[in-house]
C-alpha cells in the first residue's frame, strides 16, 4: 500500500466514533474540486511524502487503548488489491474500520462487505447519471456506481452517501437527482464545496453555495431520510 498521509485524530471522519484517517496514494477519477492533489496528480504524487505500513501499524499498536476506529481513504482505496489483506492487518489490532470510497469498483467493495471487513462505508455519489463523466473528469462505466449503490442498500453494513455539492458543477435541480436515484436509504449527507486547494487551480477562485442555499436543498429532501445533514 502507498500510504500519503495520516491524520493521527479525528472525532468526525468515523461517526460516533475516535477514529484516524490513512490516506492511500492513487484515484481513478479526476474531480476537479478535489482537495486532494497530492493523492491524485502524478506530478504531485511524486512530491508526495510517504509513511511506511511498518510506521502506520507501529502508530496503531500504540494507540491501541486510545482510538477505536481507523478511516481509510484516499485517492480512491478500491484501486488496490491488497486493500482485504491491509484491512485484515488493522482488524487483527482490534480496530473497526470505515472505507471512503467513490463506489468504482463494486466487486471489491462486495468482497468487503461480505467479509466482515468493514463496518462503516461512506460513498461520494459524485453527480447525477447524466453528468457523471463529465463531473468525474475520466471515463466511467455508470452501472459500476449503481452496483455499489445497490450493494450498500442491501447489506447490513453501516453506510452512508454523501455529495459534495459544488458551484458551477451541481445545482439544487441535480441534488434532487441524486436524492430520486438513491432513495430510499438511511442517512445522505451533503458537504458545501470549499475554495482550497483543488485539482483543478480554477476551482480555487470560485465562491462556496451561500448557506441559505444549502439549506434550502437539505429543507426539499430531509424529509425523506433519517438522517439528512450538512457537513
Amino acid at each position: 500500500m502507498e500510504i500519503g498521509g495520516l491524520q493521527k485524530l479525528t472525532l468526525i471522519d468515523y461517526p460516533g466514533k475516535i477514529a484516524c484517517t490513512v490516506f492511500l496514494i492513487g484515484c481513478n477519477f479526476r474531480c476537479p474540486w478535489c482537495y486532494n492533489p497530492g493523492l491524485v496528480l502524478s506530478k504531485e504524487i511524486k512530491k508526495q511524502s510517504r509513511i511506511s505500513e511498518k510506521e502506520f501499524f507501529k502508530f496503531l499498536k500504540e494507540r491501541k487503548n486510545l482510538l477505536e476506529g481507523v478511516c481509510i481513504g484516499g485517492g480512491e482505496p478500491t484501486i488496490y488489491k491488497d486493500l482485504p489483506q491491509f484491512i485484515k492487518k488493522i482488524k487483527k489490532l482490534g480496530y473497526l474500520v470505515k472505507l471512503d470510497t467513490n463506489g468504482s469498483n463494486p466487486k471489491m467493495l462486495k468482497f468487503l462487505i461480505d467479509k466482515k471487513l468493514v463496518d462503516y462505508v461512506a460513498m461520494d455519489v459524485k453527480a447525477p447519471k447524466e453528468k457523471y463523466q463529465k463531473i468525474v473528469g475520466k471515463k466511467i462505466n455508470i452501472k459500476n456506481i449503481e452496483k455499489s449503490i445497490e450493494i450498500l442498500k442491501k447489506s447490513n453494513c453501516d453506510f452512508e452517501f454523501r455529495t459534495t455539492v459544488t458551484p458551477t458543477l451541481l445545482q439544487k435541480e441535480d441534488i434532487l437527482k441524486i436524492f430520486k436515484w438513491i432513495k430510499p436509504t438511511r442517512k445522505y449527507f451533503l458537504q458545501n464545496f470549499r475554495p482550497e486547494k483543488t485539482i483543478d487551480p480554477e476551482f480555487e477562485k470560485i465562491k462556496s453555495y451561500q448557506q441559505e442555499y444549502i439549506s434550502e436543498i437539505l429543507k426539499a429532501i430531509s424529509p425523506f431520510f433519517e438522517i439528512c445533514q450538512v457537513r
